[in-house]
């Protein structure tokens, strides 16, 4: 069950980081959390491979109120094509601030999500909406 509230914590919560602790202490928190966090994450896509990206990707949008997401495999890649985030939408629709970093969270904390995973990540776009992608890690890159 989704509850789009949280998007404000969160939004809050990178902007303490930042404040207290610049973009470097922010990046930290943003590497933690994909590394420890979201270990069992990392350990599932090891395991599944791109299918298990493309299941949990479809069923976490599937479940956020308010995002226009399209999740796709494409031969040796899964896309998100973010046509509108759920997050930012959810608070500006509340007259929130954005963190100004706060798509950056996503290159961080799936970018190191994806390493852990054997795997690599990448992201165009921002700012309500991108595109975001997963593929196996090339020679040299893969962590395990």
């Amino acid at each position: 069950m989704a509850a789009p509230d949280f998007y404000f914590a969160i939004n809050a919560t990178f902007r303490f980081f930042y404040e207290r602790w610049g973009e470097e202490g922010l990046t930290r928190y943003w590497e933690a959390l994909g590394r420890e966090y979201f270990a069992p994450l990392s350990r599932h896509f090891r395991e599944g491979g791109l299918a298990a990206v493309e299941e949990y990707w479809r069923d976490f949008f599937a479940a956020e109120p308010g995002g226009e997401v399209t999740v796709r495999r494409d031969g040796e890649q899964v896309t998100l094509e973010v046509r509108v985030c759920p997050a930012i939408r959810h608070l500006r629709a509340h007259g929130r601030e954005v963190m100004p970093l706060y798509c950056r969270h996503c290159d961080v904390v799936s970018g190191t999500i994806a390493r852990e995973a054997g795997l690599r990540f990448g992201r165009e776009g921002g700012d309500g909406a991108c595109r975001q992608w997963f593929a196996p890690a090339g020679e040299g890159e893969a962590r395990r």
